[in-house]
């Protein structure tokens, strides 16, 4: 479908959508997302300030965790706009370009996740498998050159998708099933020959997700090695207990995906609102738990915390 002057028709602005079923006393829904929101952007940017501001936590395990609460704030900020927009002002309109420029966002923040979470799975690879040489490994260089690494892997697999979704025509009208822009979303509602747009998006997910979640559980299945040849009970479950959180962060991050995956794949007559809630799952859990998850199963973290309290109070 071709506009005027012969080149593909593309919608001014695309329509929004809530919750199915949800359209009338949206309050409550615009209060959890309100207070989602809240304890993701102060948690994240606590951990971020007392990493900075302990010299007990400058640790490569620490700088990653930044790396991590950075990015989860860059998840948040990316459909903070327009879900506000949708759920506490009612307005459902989004600008052609504007969406494609947060799907672009959304994106490339949640497969950047994927990368750090390998990065830190590295770490505690090194930190239970060579504990002497952790050091020598993982230095500031190395560090900053591994987070480098994983934004210029995700900008450059992501870059092509809004030019992808930009030269295609759109005639299934202009409604999308969620608060924000996602790829998938806006495969919906355009014609023409989407096959590209669909295969590079597959080559995506498994060179992304795909490829990291394997390095990630055989840098497990090389620490659980390590940790059943220690001798000692007790040091066992020491070196298991400083994978805790990562593991817990892993879960979070990855069985939304696999949720979502196994939904569109098994159950394709699921009510649109199962979608929306497991794509909400998917982009909304972990930004909120990661600082949690950190805060409470490590020592140093807590630690933290409560030493800034204590100044605050004094």
């Amino acid at each position: 479908m071709l506009g005027l002057n012969g080149t593909p028709f593309q919608p001014a602005t695309l329509q929004l959508t809530g919750i199915p079923g949800i359209q009338t006393d949206v309050a409550w829904v615009a209060l959890i997302f309100c207070i989602l929101y809240l304890i993701s952007i102060v948690g994240n940017l606590s951990i971020l300030t007392l990493v900075f501001r302990e010299p007990a936590l400058h640790q490569p395990m620490y700088y990653f965790l930044s790396m991590l609460s950075l990015n989860d704030l860059g998840v948040s900020l990316s459909t903070l706009p327009t879900v506000l927009a949708t759920f506490c002002f009612n307005y459902r309109h989004v600008g052609f370009d504007a969406c494609l420029v947060q799907m672009f966002f959304i994106h490339t923040f949640s497969f950047m996740e994927s990368g750090i979470l390998l990065a830190m799975s590295f770490d505690r690879f090194v930190a239970i498998c060579n504990p002497l040489r952790y050091a020598m490994v993982l230095t500031n260089s190395r560090i900053l050159a591994m987070g480098l690494g994983i934004l210029t892997k995700s900008f450059t697999t992501l870059f092509p998708f809004p030019f992808l979704v930009k030269r295609l025509p759109f005639c299934k009208g202009n409604v999308l099933h969620h608060s924000y822009c996602l790829h998938p979303d806006l495969m919906k509602v355009a014609c023409g020959d989407t096959h590209v747009n669909n295969i590079y998006g597959l080559f995506v997910v498994i060179f992304t997700y795909g490829v990291d979640s394997t390095f990630i559980l055989l840098s497990y299945a090389l620490i659980l090695r390590a940790v059943l040849a220690i001798a000692s009970q007790e040091q066992r479950l020491k070196a298991l207990n400083t994978c805790m959180s990562h593991i817990c962060a892993v879960l979070a991050f990855y069985v939304p995906i696999i949720a979502v995956s196994m939904i569109h794949r098994f159950w394709k007559s699921a009510p649109p609102v199962v979608h929306v809630m497991m794509s909400n799952v998917y982009l909304f859990v972990p930004p909120m738990l990661n600082p949690i998850i950190y805060s409470v199963k490590t020592k140093e973290i807590r630690r933290g915390i409560l030493k800034i309290f204590h100044k605050s109070q004094a």
